[in-house]
């Protein structure tokens, strides 16, 4: 009867360690732009979860079998619940890395659905708290605070925006305490950029909301999976991705983010992005750490980061 005993606790402590393995897997949902899932089986958390992908504006990036409702810049959000209510069923976190629609505009909804925390600077906390998600979701950041959760900790870093406009591109603007919802799609103004390096159980994932970084931000940061900018304005960087993947520590995973055109729905091709911004970037990740892995994501296909 002992022995039976033993064998039956030696195997539930099996279980639960394959269990436990299980669950501390990564895993990344790609939204396109810079959104993102990322679970490992005790939290969720969500990076720029833009979901409704507007057709915005004119020109190369708007598809012609693309039937929806065009949109300027000048008319009011609105974000597509019914698609929004498939892809996200549950979040603990929410980190904005700046407040551009593409970024934050899904957010308020997003929010008020899960309940979840929401991290990020004065204006993102502001456009929240103007479509009446409450103070306790909130927290307010500059960039320098470090937070331990229950299961999760994240350190909230500096950063700058892309060089847009041909090198010229700079707004000192914030989002005000007093903005109305809803809001325009022009109000959604940058508000100040950040980084994040989210610590999981096994996995520390260093997260970017466009091309830039503050090199002596990064100073000390190791992260072994790397959500990096990867477009066009890179290029107006000097020795973006080799000094990128230095400051990082050199992770052993980076995974593109914000290269789609997202003025598309799901489903469309992306194939003129990744030859013309993808394949590039890889190259230049590889001359700098060869045996770094990069990963191509597709929409709303799961990557999985194994220990």
């Amino acid at each position: 009867m002992k022995r039976i005993s033993t064998l039956y606790t030696i195997l539930l402590v099996l279980i639960c360690s394959e269990l436990g393995a299980q669950n501390s897997e990564l895993q990344l949902r790609y939204f396109g732009t810079a959104g993102w899932e990322i679970k490992d089986g005790q939290v969720t958390v969500l990076v720029d979860p833009y979901i409704s992908r507007l057709k915005l504006g004119a020109g190369p990036s708007i598809h012609p079998d693309d039937s929806r409702k065009s949109y300027s810049r000048n008319d009011y959000f609105e974000s597509d619940t019914v698609l929004i209510d498939e892809l996200i069923t549950e979040a603990d976190f929410i980190l904005v890395h700046h407040s551009h629609f593409d970024h934050l505009s899904d957010v308020p909804y997003i929010a008020k659905k899960t309940g979840a925390k929401v991290i990020g600077t004065e204006s993102t906390t502001n456009v929240l708290r103007a479509y009446g998600i409450p103070r306790e979701q909130l927290y307010t950041v500059k960039g320098g605070e470090d937070y331990q959760f229950e299961n999760f900790s994240v350190k909230v870093i500096p950063s700058i925006h892309s060089p847009l406009n041909k090198k010229l591109y700079f707004d000192s603007r914030i989002i005000p305490a007093d903005v109305k919802a809803p809001m325009k799609i022009s109000e959604f103004v940058e508000g100040g950029s950040l980084m994040f390096l989210a610590r999981f159980e096994d996995h520390d994932v260093a997260t970017m909301g466009s091309m830039n970084f503050v090199e002596r931000e990064l100073q000390g940061v190791q992260a072994d999976v790397l959500l990096a900018g990867v477009n066009f304005s890179r290029l107006d960087i000097y020795k973006y991705t080799e000094r990128l993947m230095k400051l990082t520590g050199f992770p052993e995973t980076v995974i593109p983010t914000h290269w789609d055109n997202f003025r598309v729905p799901y489903g469309f091709s992306q194939q003129r992005a990744i030859d013309a911004k993808l394949k590039p970037f890889i190259e230049e990740v590889k001359a700098v750490f060869e045996d770094a892995r990069v990963i191509i994501p597709e929409h709303l296909k799961i990557i999985t980061i194994k220990n």
